[in-house]
């Protein structure tokens, strides 16, 4: 995160003696990205965070993924999904991939397990309901229309008050603001469309006893569960410019013009060759000729995957597109409006829609799960 916070108990000046009650040395841990030369934490723990009792292979359930073979655009609906008992870890359906970056969904009524993402920082968007992410740097309250960004190897769980629909992407490297929203010490600028105002981290320390505590971890050869001699959840303080944050979309401030702007001005994260868009309610493009929606379009480095998560969609209307649906344009096919949303649409003042869109620069595979809700008709609404 570009800026500096402090929580809980700290010493005044880092790497010397801090004492517990008891006059023991609390165990200090650095979290820290790109080896020592990037954002880090400090965290302080009663207990040593390397006693680990075991350690065993975990076999999660295959999620085989196939090319989109025959190249064509997709639709999937992801309310068709099996919502049967499930936890947001464990029981993600994964939809799209490929070797940057892995999207999913989940539909969770019950916490967690521990769990921590070895491989890169994770990006959930909270479609509907509210949950509590507890993680070893605090708890964040999260709820319909949130982004929580948790980084790379935090400790955490997710714990819903009643079910909650979750978009879940996982990235093999680091998300965060785009750089262009930043100045080069990190400090949100002034074009940015949200800045730290917006964005909530743990507001203080969260401990929970327990001995012999599992915890899976996703790692780059797979998985594996540790069982922790003590509970991870046992920091006193910490401080720093990593941590997991949330930010809600409806903060996002859409940057508008006279006529139509495209995709990166809606951008909100980036991570390893993808992007985040965030698509929200605004006023449209506003010079006397406008078209408000999109040109036919051909991303040629980039397959296009856009969340539809609330309002009205207007170019794609017709095409069978509804809350939960994910739409997949891949590079090697124009896409654009639906056929009349063109003409629909002049004269229009403002757009009530909500997405979110993952642009990446390499093709997404489709797993098991998206072919399983895929509409199959999709690919042919534009020859009406």
């Amino acid at each position: 995160m570009p800026y500096y916070r402090s929580v809980g108990e700290i010493p005044r000046k880092r790497h010397t003696q801090f004492r517990r009650p008891d006059g023991g040395l609390y165990a200090e841990e650095l979290m820290g990205q790109e080896g020592f030369s990037s954002d880090s934490s400090l965290l302080y723990h009663r207990y040593a965070p390397t006693a680990i009792t075991s350690a065993e292979v975990y076999e999660p359930p295959a999620a085989r993924q196939s090319p989109n073979l025959p190249l064509k655009p997709r639709h999937l609906r992801t309310h068709k999904l099996d919502t049967g008992p499930a936890d947001a870890v464990l029981g993600r359906h994964p939809l799209l991939a490929n070797g940057d970056v892995r999207i999913g969904y989940v539909v969770a009524d019950r916490p967690s397990p521990l769990y921590r993402d070895a491989v890169g920082d994770e990006c959930l968007y909270v479609e509907e309901g509210t949950a509590t992410i507890e993680t070893t740097f605090g708890a964040l309250t999260v709820g319909t229309g949130d982004y929580v960004i948790i980084p790379t190897s935090v400790v955490h769980r997710i714990v819903p008050d009643g079910p909650v629909r979750l978009l879940t992407i996982e990235a093999t490297g680091h998300i965060g603001p785009p750089k262009r929203y930043l100045s080069v010490r990190g400090q949100f600028l002034e074009h940015s469309p949200y800045c730290e105002r917006d964005v909530r981290g743990p507001g203080e320390p969260l401990q929970a006893e327990g001995e012999n505590v599992e915890v899976y971890v996703k790692h780059r050869a797979g998985w594996t569960r540790h069982v922790y001699a003590h509970h991870p959840f046992d920091v006193v303080g910490w401080d720093g410019c990593l941590y997991p944050w949330a930010f809600s979309i409806h903060d996002f401030e859409p940057i508008t013009g006279r006529v139509h702007q495209p995709p990166p001005v809606h951008q909100t994260f980036e991570g390893p060759n993808f992007v985040v868009c965030s698509f929200v309610p605004r006023k449209v493009d506003y010079h006397p000729l406008a078209i408000p929606v999109p040109y036919n379009h051909h991303n040629v480095d980039s397959d296009e995957m856009m969340f539809y998560t609330g309002g009205n969609y207007e170019a794609r209307r017709g095409s069978g597109i509804e809350q939960g649906s994910i739409s997949l344009h891949p590079s090697g096919f124009t896409h654009g409006p639906q056929p009349g949303a063109v003409e629909r649409a002049i004269g229009a003042e403002h757009f009530d829609e909500l997405a979110v869109m993952v642009d990446t620069f390499r093709p997404l595979d489709l797993c098991d799960a998206a072919l399983a809700v895929e509409d199959t008709a999709y690919a042919w609404t534009w020859n009406r």
